[in-house]
């Protein structure tokens, strides 16, 4: 009787005659699943990243929600009475689970979906979109080369250089009157 786990991709065989393998076995995927990983971000309005998740890219979004309010680098100052803290998100978030969590994190939800967006847009075209600003800093994380294919085996190399880009982005921001990074 054999037996493989694929999350590990070892292998044991119980029996009478056992032999290693000479590679490991490929993890086998349940239907839905993915190869990959994906980034989870929060960003403030200019599209400066706040906290940055990786997970496996089989994983929602919905279900990552709460680590990546939990993962917030730098913690804002308690707004005063009459302002809020708003957390606009898109349509992936919508449910009461996702809605709950946002609102023990003291944030206001904004969930839209993209043609619930552009019809507000259509309506009144002086407002401007908000999912647009995750939209771009997923772009600027992807234009870092390293970061666009997936190269490294550990999840902490792959974060340590997702952190390390989330840095040079929020150093971008920074109104300077020399640009230290373009010289």
């Amino acid at each position: 009787m054999g037996l493989a786990t694929t999350r590990n991709c070892e292998s044991w065989v119980s029996g009478a005659f056992s032999r290693w393998p000479k590679k490991p076995l490929d993890p086998i995927l349940r239907i839905g699943e993915k190869k990959g990983s994906k980034r989870h971000l929060l960003v403030d309005g200019r599209g400066v990243p706040l906290s940055i998740i990786v997970t496996g890219a089989h994983r929602h979004d919905v279900s990552q929600i709460e680590a990546v309010l939990d993962a917030i680098a730098v913690q804002r100052p308690a707004p005063p009475r009459r302002r809020s803290k708003h957390l606009c998100a898109d349509a992936g978030y919508t449910g009461a689970p996702a809605l709950c969590i946002i609102e023990a994190h003291h944030y206001i939800a904004h969930v839209k979906g993209r043609g619930q967006e552009a019809k507000e847009k259509r309506r009144d075209p002086t407002t401007r979109a908000r999912r647009w600003v995750v939209e771009v800093t997923h772009s600027w994380f992807n234009r870092f080369r390293k970061l666009l294919v997936r190269y490294e085996k550990l999840e902490r190399s792959f974060l340590g250089l997702n952190h390390l880009a989330a840095a040079i982005i929020a150093f971008r921001k920074v109104p300077l009157k020399v640009n230290i990074i373009y010289g």
